[in-house]
């Protein structure tokens, strides 16, 4: 199933009428496994009217890596292409192969390539310089190993300077899961993108024909199932050695968020740590979060950072499946219950909020809020913790938001709890304690309101956003 994506369809399609830098196109696509790439590239392909070669490398002699991509580009058996020492033979005789000719030629898990021989990169490099930059090839480099992608863009590479475009390829946005899950509920769907979030393979192993429970019971916890082995191939494929890596990230998704708390959790000392963070940061599987309120100039020298789990899927695999599946007697339906028991808070503190912000970003850029937030995060302090808080530094401007995920209507004490209580002492947390900073407060709650908070809150010029007004406002949410 092909759904979305538009965004990066029309960047692909523009690398075919490029006249600049080329009109020969070098470009990067990238992103974490799972999220579409290969689908996406295969997609384009067929409807660009361009001959294209897809190839994916995999974890091979490099002798054989280049035979098998040359018969791919001819379209012969294996048996009849030729075999090349050498990187740069091979692209010579690609260069001279296509001469002259339109052709897109895309090299996915370009890593493990690499890998296999370095020298692809230097010899590639070279054949762009004297051969593809003036041709009407176009070069898409793939690959999941999103350091190691990111790593072609910097000096130390051979292709400095020589790509032409990039593009990071995000998981799909909330409004695409209906597509997979036509028939759920918004609570169904809510749930599922705190579990899954936006990724398209995920929600392709889901079947909609079972409802939540039922995918969790009999496909996502049942033993062999690739749900219960992916968090460990993803860490195996990106770290040589990912014990220590796991133990970090298992301490974070069972609750630990401080240096402190990560290092008394996973007894690793805080000398140690920050390596091991920074290395989970680079692979987007770990994030550092900071309050909202903390001015740009401060971030960096800031001791407000708490660590958490980037992915959803991580999320809820070190939560809830992670400290039972460790267990040799591990049997489905032990977790069951207690994903049962402590899913509606999950979902409450991870999708329902960020939700809650990605409605915040929209309603900043089309003239819902009165003013773009440049930061769209929460507050947290020894005082006080708020959900949603978005903040315009250069006009003085912030939201504060809570959010509910009960099943109980908000009351009004709810309402002047954030007006009376927080917001004051989120304003004391702000540079000259706030003074001359105007206020909007909004309130999330999945149920809605009850008469007397909704009063309140429009007394206050407040917004009121319930889930069947949120799943409407970012219906039309873009992709990527």
């Amino acid at each position: 199933m092909f759904i979305n994506r538009t965004q990066e369809l029309t960047f692909l399609s523009s690398l075919l009428t490029r006249e600049r830098p080329g009109p020969g196109q070098l470009v990067l696509l990238y992103g974490r496994r799972r999220v579409g790439k290969t689908a996406l590239l295969r997609h384009w392909a067929t409807q660009c009217g361009v001959a294209a070669t897809y190839w994916v490398a995999e974890r091979e002699l490099p002798t054989y890596q280049r035979r098998r991509f040359y018969a791919r580009l001819l379209g012969v058996p294996l048996e009849q292409a030729p075999i090349f020492a050498t990187w740069p033979d091979l692209w010579q005789a690609l260069a001279l192969h296509l001469e002259g000719q339109a052709h897109i030629i895309m090299l996915d898990e370009l890593p493990y390539a690499v890998e296999a021989d370095p020298t692809l990169l230097s010899a590639l490099q070279h054949a762009w310089d004297h051969h593809f930059q003036h041709s009407q090839v176009r070069i898409i480099l793939c690959g999941s190993q999103v350091h190691a992608m990111e790593t072609l863009l910097t000096g130390s590479s051979p292709l400095f300077g020589r790509m032409t475009g990039q593009w990071l390829l995000r998981p799909l946005p909330f409004a695409a899961l209906s597509a997979f899950l036509p028939a759920w509920s918004a609570e169904e769907l809510v749930a599922t993108y705190a579990i899954v979030g936006g990724i398209p393979a995920y929600l392709e192993w889901l079947q909609p024909e079972r409802g939540l429970v039922g995918n969790l019971r009999d496909l996502m916890l049942a033993p062999g199932s690739m749900f219960l082995a992916e968090p460990t191939l993803i860490l195996s494929d990106e770290i040589r050695d990912p014990r220590v890596h796991r133990t970090i990230v298992q301490a974070i998704g069972r609750g630990a968020h401080t240096l402190s708390a990560i290092s008394d959790a996973c007894f690793v000392s805080k000398t140690h740590l920050p390596a091991y963070l920074q290395r989970l940061q680079e692979l987007r599987l770990v994030e550092r979060r900071l309050p909202a309120t903390v001015p740009l100039a401060a971030q960096q020298s800031s001791r407000q950072g708490r660590y958490h789990l980037s992915d959803p899927f991580f999320r809820f695999y070190f939560r809830f499946i992670a400290p039972m599946q460790d267990d040799l007697n591990y049997q489905p339906e032990r977790v069951l219950p207690g994903i049962q028991q402590g899913l509606r808070a999950f979902v409450g503190q991870t999708a329902w909020e960020e939700l809650a912000r990605s409605w915040v970003r929209r309603a900043g850029t089309t003239g819902e809020l009165p003013w773009r937030p440049q930061v769209v995060g929460s507050h947290w302090s020894r005082a006080v913790q708020v959900d949603v808080v978005a903040i315009d530094w250069q006009n003085r401007q912030m939201l504060l938001g809570e959010c509910t995920w009960g099943d109980d209507v908000v009351s009004r004490s709810v309402v002047r709890e954030l007006i009376d209580t927080k917001t004051p002492l989120v304003l004391a947390d702000l540079p000259q304690g706030g003074k001359g900073w105007s206020v909007t407060h909004a309130i999330f709650a999945r149920a809605g309101l009850t008469p007397a908070a909704q009063q309140e809150l429009a007394a206050h010029s407040g917004i009121a956003v319930d889930l069947p007004r949120l799943m409407d406002d970012l219906a039309h949410e873009e992709g990527g």
